[in-house]
């Protein structure tokens, strides 16, 4: 019985299978998701002493998150990936209204414009735009790719290098987000090099972004600041360098086991945002070296089946959307993981699926619905038997029948 087809193509002759959607996926996130709640629900009465709310403010705060991160989920996981097609430009649009509204109408906190607050809800457009971007870059480079342009200074570089220059006026500039800003920058270059864009040009791009980070630090006294507490912590913990040492404390007085979820010290007001940017080192202290390992673990699980579902992708298109949320969910779980063990400076971000917050985990679920959608499909050749070994002594394979063809997955 031949493969039931999908709508998906590739320009190369290999079509796409529909089968069965990759629930360890799912499964890993639930896992870190449920990993996640527990350390929040851990840390609750700490964070409640020292911010003075209701005794179950951040959890249930956390489990509606959640309920919506599931709606997105499952609404993003049964949408037809052609209708993304249609979204990437709204998607866009909204994405740097929002963006917009956060800088005019935002609070500033710690330097930055991250957060809009309507009535009882925050919202954080950084995380729309990562979700938006990947959805029109992959779009954008399928295209160059079937137009074979990935080189052509007017149809794909310039366009790249103007998105690149937007993300660095609107979220690293007015919303001071470096750190977003930065991820989203991995997104486009890791992108950008899954498409095939030639590796000079890569490089040319990563010469721009490091000219424009050395131009944002030098011109804001608050990252000048970061840099120079990330390259010496211990010069002043009472001050610049308080959240990266009581990071290094909380890691550190882990041990191999932990203190275990219920003697946890940090959280008790000692380390800065406990429950959202610094929920690594909390998870450390309360888990030690051996939870540490079990989490990043998963992690590492999490991004080997991203990979793999990128691997088998059936088109240009789908292959780029896994890439885009690969690059997404690695490079912020690096970065904050780095911030945390001293590897990497402060740029409050969120680890994903474990972090306070509902914007963030509703995207990620949103991301994750997306690879999963794409997830029910592989690619295969139909090849003759012809040109197999032996094909001469078989009569299916002479008289040209549906069952002279052999399905090879990829």
């Amino acid at each position: 019985m031949r493969p039931r087809e999908g709508r998906n193509r590739r320009n190369d002759g290999v079509k796409a299978r529909r089968h069965k959607p990759d629930y360890a996926l799912v499964l890993i996130s639930v896992v870190l998701l449920v990993i996640g709640l527990i350390v929040i629900y851990a840390i609750s009465p700490g964070l409640v002493a020292s911010q003075k709310v209701s005794d179950n403010y951040y959890i249930s705060k956390q489990v509606i998150a959640i309920t919506l991160a599931a709606i997105a989920f499952g609404l993003v996981a049964f949408t037809p990936i052609e209708r993304w097609r249609q979204l990437e430009k709204p998607l866009l649009g909204i994405a740097l209204c929002a963006a917009l509204a956060v800088r005019i109408f935002g609070e500033q906190v710690n330097g930055a414009y991250r957060w809009i607050h309507i009535g009882g809800i925050s919202f954080q457009a950084a995380e729309l735009i990562k979700f938006a971007l990947l959805v029109w870059l992959a779009g954008f480079l399928t295209d160059r790719i079937r137009q074979g342009a990935l080189d052509n200074w007017e149809q794909t570089l310039k366009p790249l290098l103007i998105a690149l220059g937007v993300i660095g006026v609107v979220v690293a500039f007015m919303q001071s987000d470096l750190g977003s800003a930065g991820v989203m920058v991995a997104i486009m270059v890791f992108m950008g090099f899954v498409a095939g864009v030639p590796l000079k040009r890569v490089l040319m791009f990563a010469g721009i972004i490091a000219v424009g980070v050395t131009l944002l630090i030098s011109t804001s006294a608050y990252r000048r600041d970061r840099l120079m507490t990330f390259m010496n912590p211990e010069r002043d913990c009472s001050a610049e360098g308080y959240q990266a040492c009581q990071a290094l404390i909380a890691v550190g007085s882990g041990g191999l086991f932990g203190k275990g979820l219920a003697h946890s010290v940090q959280a008790y007001g000692y380390l800065p945002e406990a429950a959202n940017d610094s929920i690594f080192a909390i998870f450390a202290e309360k888990f030690g070296f051996f939870g540490v390992a079990i989490l990043l673990s998963l992690f590492a699980a999490l991004f080997a089946r991203l990979v793999r579902i990128m691997e088998r992708a059936p088109d240009h298109y789908t292959r780029l959307l896994v890439a885009g949320v690969l690059a997404w969910l690695s490079t912020q779980s690096i970065i904050n993981v780095g911030a945390m063990i001293g590897l990497l400076p402060l740029k409050g971000i969120t680890l994903p699926f474990i972090s306070y917050g509902g914007t963030s985990i509703i995207f990620v679920a949103a991301a994750i619905g997306l690879v999963f959608n794409i997830s029910r499909y592989s690619a295969y050749t139909v090849q003759s038997l012809a040109t197999e070994p032996h094909a001469a002594s078989n009569p299916a394979a002479r008289r040209g029948s549906a069952s002279a063809y052999v399905v090879r997955r990829r």
